[in-house]
Parts: C-alpha cells; structure tokens; sequence
C-alpha cells in the first residue's frame, strides 16, 4: 500500500476578494516494509504564483518563504508534473490534515487547466482521527495538539509544506492499524466546489495511465 500525506503553503488571504494561490508543495510517501509502515520517500518544490505573483509581508512573515524562493520556481502546471512523477505509476491513496488542500488544489487546478485525474482516493487524516477518538465535529484537532496528544515531537518549522506533511505522516504512521483508507474521485466530492475558508482493502482507481499525454509541454 502506498499513501501520500501533502501539504500545501498559500499565500495569505486577509481581505475579501483577495486571491489564495498555492505557493509551496510537500509530500511523504508511506509505505509498508515488512509490513511496518514508514516514510519512504519525500518531495518538496515551491511554486511559483501567477495571478499575484508579488509575495505579501504577510505571507513571508506566515510561511518564511521569500519572493527569490517563488521566484525560481515552476508554475503549478510544472510542479504538479513533477509532484505525479514522483508518485509514480502505482495505486495510492492521498491524505492531508484537513479538507482545505483537497479544496484549494482542486480548484487551481481546474482554474489553470491542469489534469485533476491523479487527485484519487483522497482522505482527510484530520476527521479520521476525530472518528476514532470520538470527537465531536466542533473538536476537530489542529495538527500541533494532534501531535502532542499522542506524544509525537513536532519536527522542522511550523506553515512549510514538507514539514507540516513529515508530521502528519508521523501520526498516520503511529495510527496505521486504526484507519480506513476510502476510495474516491473528486467528481463524487461535490464540496469541493465551494469556497475554501483559510486556517491552517484494494484499490479502485488507476489514474496514471495515459496521464503524461493530459499534460500541456511548457
């Protein structure tokens, strides 16, 4: 079984009308050794915005990433390219702590003509550990007290992809025995067409095939 745990980095958002657009990617892949799952792999690549493409103080200030870092990186199109390459051609199961990512990958996606095909069997790790500690919807943990409630030390910097995808990784890795992993296409998810509020047994679906012809050549 192989699961990838994401995170996204957004710039930040403080007024209406304001644009949220996707300015770092990073990944654990999971998988089972032995049967024992581990961190296998990772991946991390900023991204580079093109609707607002000049950084705000608040979103450096938020994230501690720079205008040079966005600067010289791809486009969404390119590193969603690269972030599939990674994954690789083999079933998968996509988690994120939360449903916001699910949302705002979607929806950039979608706004700039990207395949959407690869976004299968996606999970929200959050709601799944609520489920199986019984937490009632308003109780919904954010990534650091789910950490610290199952005595995990938070590793790296706080809102940086890669950082926050190795932690949640952690806490899959430690709840691995108790999850159930669902299988899905975001055309049956019909809440991810709504507007993103900003905080923080076998497979069904194989998608890569045929998905490096969907990719337009930059």
């Amino acid at each position: 079984m192989t699961i990838i745990v994401y995170d996204l980095e957004m710039t930040v958002r403080r007024k209406k009308g304001q644009i949220a657009e996707i300015i770092e990617i990073g990944a654990a892949k999971v998988g089972l050794a032995d049967g024992v799952p581990q961190i296998i792999s990772t991946f991390q690549s900023f991204v580079k915005p093109v609707v607002v493409p000049q950084l705000t103080t608040d979103t450096m200030s938020f994230t501690g990433i720079t205008q040079d870092n966005v600067n010289d990186a791809g486009t969404l199109s390119q590193v969603v390219r690269d972030f599939t390459d990674w994954i690789g051609s083999e079933e998968y199961f996509l988690c994120a702590w939360g449903p916001d990512d699910q949302r705002q990958l979607v929806q950039e996606c979608r706004q700039h003509q990207i395949p959407t095909e690869w976004i299968v069997n996606h999970n929200n790790l959050q709601k799944m550990l609520s489920k199986i500690y019984k937490l009632e919807k308003q109780q919904q943990m954010g990534l650091k007290p789910a950490l610290e409630m199952l005595e995990i030390p938070f590793e790296g910097s706080h809102h940086r992809a890669l950082d926050d995808a190795m932690n949640t990784a952690q806490i899959l890795v430690k709840l691995y025995d108790k999850l159930q992993f669902k299988h899905n296409k975001i055309s049956e998810e019909a809440k991810i067409e709504s507007e993103v509020v900003y905080k923080t047994d076998h497979y069904e679906n194989l998608p890569f095939a045929g998905l490096a012809n969907l990719f337009s050549k930059d």
